[in-house]
């Protein structure tokens, strides 16, 4: 089968390697020519652990091609995935723009029979407005199929996420079009791949809906995180005998200074704005959006707490991007903290294993550092922001040693706050 992944961005380009290694001829397509360009000398744009490596081989093995011409791409292909960016506007709502001139530049290189698919997180009733679209702006008349598919692609394990998906949701309201989706996805019916199909809107929510729940999880222990501060208790003990309870589940309730990334902040908003147009309230979500900001907010208090008054203090950073494992900067909580305690008069020396040199279009007025010790060298605090692996066993005798005082603000609870006061260290940590 030969397919074209319109847009080489997180979503597209994963995808596409990750078909060709199931043996599909794939052309990746993208109106940026020097990414393009990058992708056929091995430059990858993204930081996915893997991907690099992924890429390289079926490139060699000619089943994966990278090009601008989106017209040839289009038509040699017999499913067409649109995977552009869909950013968040000022109100909360996707912008399109990019999505609906993808359309456009589709429909005019429609020469038979193909299903358009959106891969990209959209409206709940885009896959209509393509339909209705694409047939308006064909320039030669044909049939063609529309579904979506969403993606659940958790950045760090994307390739493992990709391979070996917990489900595959489909939708379409076309019997064709599923077929031939469910034919692309055969190679995971090997290892019992649950394949959901669907209407293109329950499709289309599903993705909206499954990041508004997890983010609400998250959301919800942080705000327990928050009472058991209060109370002095320790969250991880609610949190495991919650978590055991089979209809709560373990996954995401881990406490820390509030979610982040590309998918989370944006679809909370985009539910809202979908919610709004067809009328309904979504008072959980709304409540969602408001405490994981107002648990960003809370992070530098609870720093104060630690080492007093920020003016004239030097602060040792640990992890910029949003999670482990990528170098997305987008919404990442250390935005907002890092440049309250400079605010606060603060300077802060941080380091992040791949997320420096993307981190300086965020963040203004930081200093960084050579590695994790030299980020906290004569600092009046070590606060960990972001749970990188090298952060979990450092070398506290020398991190003591490296430091003004022996002071420690752990918001993502890497360590154990009694080993941390054995050792000598003054140590806060998020419902700890």
């Amino acid at each position: 089968m030969h397919i074209a992944v319109i847009g080489t961005g997180y979503v597209g380009l994963v995808s596409g390697a990750c078909f060709a290694e199931f043996g599909v001829d794939v052309t990746c397509v993208d109106v940026d020519a020097d990414k393009i360009e990058k992708l056929k000398n091995g430059v990858i744009p993204i930081y996915e652990p893997g991907l690099d490596q992924l890429v390289e081989k079926n490139v060699k093995a000619g089943r994966l091609h990278f090009t601008t011409d989106l017209g040839t791409a289009v038509s040699g292909a017999e499913v067409v995935f649109l995977a552009v960016g869909t950013p968040p506007k000022e109100d909360g709502s996707p912008d399109m723009s990019y999505y609906q001139q993808a359309a456009l530049d589709v429909a005019k290189a429609m020469n038979g029979y193909k299903v358009l698919v959106t891969k990209s997180t959209v409206p709940v009733g885009t896959g209509k407005w393509l339909r209705d679209f694409v047939s308006a702006n064909l320039e030669t008349a044909t049939d063609f199929g529309v579904a979506s598919n969403p993606e659940f692609l958790r950045e760090g394990a994307a390739i493992e996420d990709f391979m070996r998906p917990d489900r595959v949701v489909i939708g379409s309201n076309e019997q064709r079009a599923i077929e031939v989706m469910k034919e692309l996805y055969r190679p995971l019916y090997l290892i019992e791949t649950p394949i959901v199909i669907t209407s293109l809107e329950a499709a289309e929510l599903i993705k909206y809906a499954a990041n508004a729940f997890l983010a609400t999880k998250i959301t919800f222990i942080n705000e327990i995180a928050n009472l058991c501060d209060a109370i002095g208790c320790d969250v991880h003990d609610v949190a495991r005998g919650m978590g055991m309870d089979n209809r709560i589940g373990r996954k995401f309730l881990h406490p820390g200074p509030g979610y982040g990334g590309s998918c989370f902040p944006k679809d909370t908003r985009a539910l809202t704005t979908v919610a709004d147009q067809f009328g309904v309230e979504t008072r959980i979500v709304d409540a969602v959006i408001l405490a994981n900001d107002l648990q960003r907010q809370a992070m530098i208090p609870k720093i104060e707490k630690l080492v007093g008054d920020l003016e004239g203090k030097q602060i040792g950073v640990l992890g910029l991007s949003f999670k482990p494992e990528t170098d997305d900067m987008r919404e990442s909580p250390a935005i907002e903290i890092v440049h309250g305690m400079i605010e606060r008069g603060a300077s802060v020396r941080a380091f992040d294993p791949v997320a420096m040199e993307e981190s300086r279009h965020y963040i203004n007025g930081v200093e960084y550092a050579a590695d994790e010790y030299d980020a906290i060298k004569d600092a009046d605090a070590m606060v960990i922001v972001t749970e990188w692996n090298q952060f979990r066993a450092l070398d506290m005798d020398r991190v003591k040693s490296l430091l003004r005082s022996p002071k420690i603000a752990d918001l993502r609870n890497v360590y154990e706050p009694e080993d941390m006061r054995e050792l000598g260290f003054e140590y806060v940590g998020v419902g700890r």
